[in-house]
């Protein structure tokens, strides 16, 4: 049915604890490239596949938070673990629902996505041998896992013990992170495993070369989000959100790493608030370039600029710059000026689906622990750089679980967030 599949050569030796575990509730935690996902993927065949071989129906649930992360990510995750073992062909796959079924015995693996709880709670899967969360810490707290697993168990296969249940998750930088209390409070449970790795762990040459120039450039940028990223160390937030020698500042586009898209990305104040557009250009060698950016302030003004102003200075800026936008980004709660200028001009701004703020510096925590960031040192950029130096987190709250930043002057810092978070595939970072 199946090639043969030598463990040896396909899950690393730190690993086997967990491919040899015995306990129904399995976390396992760590940095980037650890390839702690890929083991789970492929216990979770080599399991199923054993039941097939008995002729046995059997079932496994994959959860996301976020059901529309799934196609891109756990559901081509389990089919290359059908691959490894050479059966792909012989299981079916469908997307609405996403579901990976073998034709023969009608065993499959179903994913779903915790934001369609009810959906969740009510589909009967039954027969089931094991349960995947995959980006644990995406979810809000650990009753969300509460929710969910009781169901679960009460639709257990005949033939097993007990479901096991997996979480993967690479670590919060913030300590008081739920997740990363929540995983100290369970780690001496006798039903419990804990198991933490690193990319440092593989021995079998997983980690290629490409992996490790980028491995090697983090580091070497900032090395307190390389041990965050990789180690999966909960390294802490300090006080300064972001490292300002991070922000390789140029007078000119480099000749031989010309712009090939220009991106705008507005985060908009109205009344009392800034409002402020950035234009943001990647070049050939996928590298980002603030250019510039316009910027009112209605502070100390007695007659406020209406959306239609606004919606007619920001088309003024970007025409009189010859900027030719692929895509405008705006936060998703802004209407007014949205509305103003579809109407205006016929161009639809995008709206961010917005994360935690948490989230979102991360995502350019990332971009610019790459080395990939640059801005032009002109008079445009200023405010933007003075904003980025003032960035602070709330000290108050930085030991809780849910740490905020210092909302003054931010307005700047804000849209090249909804930048970032809003092309995340098309700057090739991790989402």
């Amino acid at each position: 049915m199946a090639k043969v599949f030598n463990i040896q050569k396909n899950v690393n030796p730190h690993f086997k604890v967990v491919w040899k575990s015995k306990k129904p509730y399995n976390i396992l935690k760590g940095g980037r490239n650890s390839f702690k996902s890929s083991v789970i993927a492929l216990w979770l065949v080599y399991s199923m596949l054993k039941h097939i071989k008995r002729k046995e129906r059997v079932n496994v649930a994959v959860i996301r938070k976020v059901g529309n992360t799934i196609r891109h990510s756990v559901f081509l995750k389990i089919q290359w673990a059908l691959n490894v073992f050479g059966v792909r062909k012989r299981f079916d796959t469908t997307v609405s629902p996403f579901t990976i079924k073998d034709r023969k015995t009608g065993s499959a693996f179903y994913f779903y996505g915790q934001d369609d709880f009810e959906k969740l709670k009510g589909n009967d899967i039954n027969d089931l041998i094991a349960v995947w969360y995959e980006e644990a810490a995406e979810f809000s707290s650990f009753e969300e896992f509460d929710q969910t697993n009781a169901t679960f168990m009460r639709q257990k296969h005949w033939n097993v013990p007990f479901v096991k249940f997996f979480w993967s998750y690479n670590p919060p930088r913030n300590p008081y992170n739920w997740i990363n209390e929540w995983v100290e409070t369970v780690r001496r449970e006798p039903n419990y495993l804990v198991h933490e790795s690193s990319y440092l762990d593989d021995r079998l040459g997983f980690v290629t070369e490409q992996m490790l120039d980028e491995i090697n450039r983090i580091k070497a940028n900032d090395y307190d989000y390389y041990r965050y990223l990789y180690l999966g160390e909960a390294v802490g937030l300090g006080t300064n959100v972001y490292n300002m020698s991070l922000f390789n500042l140029i007078d000119e586009v480099p000749e031989d790493d010309p712009i090939v898209e220009i991106f705008a990305s507005a985060d908009t104040g109205h009344q009392i608030s800034a409002t402020s557009v950035g234009c943001y250009g990647v070049t050939r060698k996928n590298n980002v370039i603030r250019l510039g950016g316009y910027y009112y302030d209605p502070q100390g003004k007695v007659k406020k600029k209406a959306p239609s102003e606004l919606s007619q200075d920001i088309h003024d800026y970007l025409k009189a710059n010859d900027y030719h936008i692929s895509k405008y980004t705006i936060d998703s709660a802004e209407g007014g000026l949205r509305n103003q200028y579809q109407l205006d001009f016929g161009i639809a701004w995008h709206g961010v689906a917005k994360k935690t703020k948490t989230v979102m510096i991360d995502y350019t925590h990332d971009l610019l622990a790459q080395g990939r960031f640059f801005v032009l040192n002109n008079d445009e950029n200023q405010i933007f750089l003075d904003q980025c130096r003032k960035y602070e987190w709330d000290v108050d709250s930085l030991k809780t679980k849910n740490p905020t930043v210092n909302k003054t002057e931010d307005h700047t810092v804000d849209e090249f967030q909804y930048f970032v978070t809003d092309n995340l595939r098309r700057l090739a970072l991790k989402h």
